[in-house]
């Protein structure tokens, strides 16, 4: 990683606040946003810098770090795509408060997020949030550009496929997979593996 902190976001409202704080405390300063319109609050006092898909964002970015600030999956996958078509400069954010083994592997532009824990051997991939006190225990998969919710309980040996949401407090039993795309609610309880379909919720969770 680069000497420079310098970092410029992607997405500007609610769950980007909570990212803004965690690469503040990291020692990252902020040098501007960029998102679909100029956001009616600014509370971190940012500059806006145009619209968030803008192919010529390189010309403004440079040689800074990029991330993406945004909580839906699908337009955090598209921020990622346009960042790897100008080249741009990603890195993981962890906030200094989680804990993190050193023997996980994560990919870029993903999220770590206040008091979270990630247990030996886990792998998360790119784009991906773990939110704010989740727990991810040992050798969990976590795909590409997939949400797992504030204070979710993922048991070891878990399985979480691309694009998946898992709701705020839900608890995922050891050794289950979860396929891509699929949504579990809030508060669910998955006790079995789950290849198909695309929202599930209760305890135990069921498909809707």
């Amino acid at each position: 990683m680069s000497d420079s902190k310098q970092v410029f976001i992607f997405g500007y409202s609610g769950h980007s606040y909570v990212i803004l704080d965690s690469l503040l405390d990291a020692g990252y300063q902020i040098s501007g946003y960029f998102d679909c319109s100029k956001a009616s609050k600014n509370p971190f006092n940012l500059e806006y810098l145009g619209f968030e898909g803008k192919e010529n964002v390189s010309d403004i970015v440079r040689q800074n770090f990029v991330f993406p600030t945004i909580g839906e999956n699908s337009i955090r996958k598209k921020l990622i795509d346009l960042f790897e078509r100008n080249h741009l400069k990603q890195f993981v954010a962890v906030d200094p408060s989680a804990n993190v083994s050193g023997s996980v592997k994560i990919g870029v532009s993903s999220y770590i997020g206040k008091n979270a824990c990630v247990n030996a051997l886990s792998a998360i991939g790119k784009g991906a949030i773990i939110n704010t006190s989740c727990v991810v225990e040992h050798e969990c998969e976590i795909g590409d550009y997939s949400h797992i919710g504030p204070g979710s309980i993922l048991c070891g040996n878990v399985k979480i496929g691309s694009n998946a949401f898992i709701g705020a407090n839900s608890v995922v039993k050891q050794n289950i997979s979860i396929g891509p795309d699929i949504l579990i609610g809030a508060g669910s309880t998955v006790v079995k593996s789950i290849d198909s379909g695309t929202v599930y919720f209760g305890n135990p969770a069921k498909s809707k």
